[in-house]
């Protein structure tokens, strides 16, 4: 294992892969964003900066190229594609990976059809590259700005995970490494379906009170599903479970959040899924329920977006539901 990652490859040219791109070239390291075609990549090339972050411009270190042409090379490879789309990119690249290189997730979420965890993805479909992840309370807008803004960064490895650490780290770029990959995994996927919780309440105007009840529950769900899924308690605590977690319920650059305040004020679901932006928790929110409830966890908020955005319950009727839940202490457990 290198001490660093002098080049890194990252796959996907949105905004958190162009933000992402911004940050490893003012961290010193030789970066390639990889497009997902040739017209795409030239487009972003000629304008200097990316669709979704309109105005700010992207790093001139950063090489743009199209993996219709060119295949990621490098000590390390960011995987920055939506959660449900992780295994095709990988299973397609994976014959082109050299053996031992970290190559990193970024996406928050579960896969829907098998349940799996992201790092998982990577173990199955490249088996011979080293899992990690990124995660944490950052939107691509002020990372790619160059605003400060802490991540975690974990891999099985210790070793691994500083090293990645220190490539990717900078003075407003801060990622702090640990070995608690699932724990990591668990606050990504669950804070976004929480998100969509939070912002039903705000769309509905249920009140500051009503959203601080709700992120502190929230959160309680979050803490009872990594229990039972093996994460570490200081991991959900941290900045990839409740920092993310008070990040997405209260902002509306949270794309979760702004499809759940679109629900609340009675748009349609398909409109709101429609509008171009993906929310990673309308996808999430049915298999972390079906997951809970494998482990005999109770997850109720959860249990209630999953059955609004399946269409088997109402705004009204998933609110009443919760208000009308018996009475019992207040804890973890419960």
């Amino acid at each position: 294992m290198t001490m660093i990652a002098e080049r890194i490859a990252v796959v996907g040219a949105g905004a958190w892969g162009t933000a992402l791109a911004n940050v490893i070239a003012r961290s010193g390291r030789a970066v390639t964003l990889l497009a997902r075609d040739a017209a795409a990549a030239g487009a972003m090339a000629a304008a200097g900066e990316s669709p979704r972050l309109p105005g700010i411009p992207i790093d001139k270190r950063v090489a743009i190229a199209a993996l219709t042409e060119s295949r990621p090379e490098g000590d390390a490879i960011l995987m920055v594609v939506p959660a449900q789309a992780l295994r095709r990119t990988v299973a397609s690249l994976s014959k082109t990976i050299p053996p031992g290189t970290p190559v990193v997730t970024c996406a928050k979420g579960i896969e829907r059809a098998t349940r799996r965890f992201m790092t998982e993805i990577i173990a199955e479909c490249a088996p011979q590259a080293v899992p990690a992840i990124l995660s944490g309370p950052s939107f691509a807008v002020d990372v790619a700005r160059g605003l400060p803004t802490a991540v975690t960064l974990a891999a099985a490895a210790g070793q691994v995970a500083q090293m990645l650490s220190r490539s990717l780290g900078s003075a407003t770029f801060r990622p702090y490494h640990s070995t608690d990959v699932r724990g990591v995994e668990i606050g990504g996927a669950a804070k976004n379906v929480l998100a969509i919780a939070a912002g039903i309440v705000s769309g509905r105007k249920l009140g500051a009170s009503a959203a601080a009840a709700l992120v502190t529950r929230g959160f309680a769900e979050l803490v009872r599903f990594g229990r039972a899924y093996g994460a570490q308690p200081e991991t959900l605590t941290g900045l990839s479970g409740l920092g993310d977690l008070i990040l997405t319920c209260n902002s509306p650059q949270s794309r979760n959040f702004s499809l759940g305040v679109a629900l609340g004020q009675g748009g349609d679901l398909d409109a709101a899924r429609g509008s171009g932006h993906l929310a990673e928790g309308a996808f999430t929110a049915s298999v972390l329920v079906d997951m809970a409830r494998a482990k005999g966890v109770e997850m109720p908020i959860s249990a209630a977006v999953a059955a609004v955005l399946d269409g088997t319950l109402t705004i009204d009727a998933a609110i009443e539901a919760l208000l009308t839940r018996p009475l019992r202490s207040e804890g973890w457990q419960s």
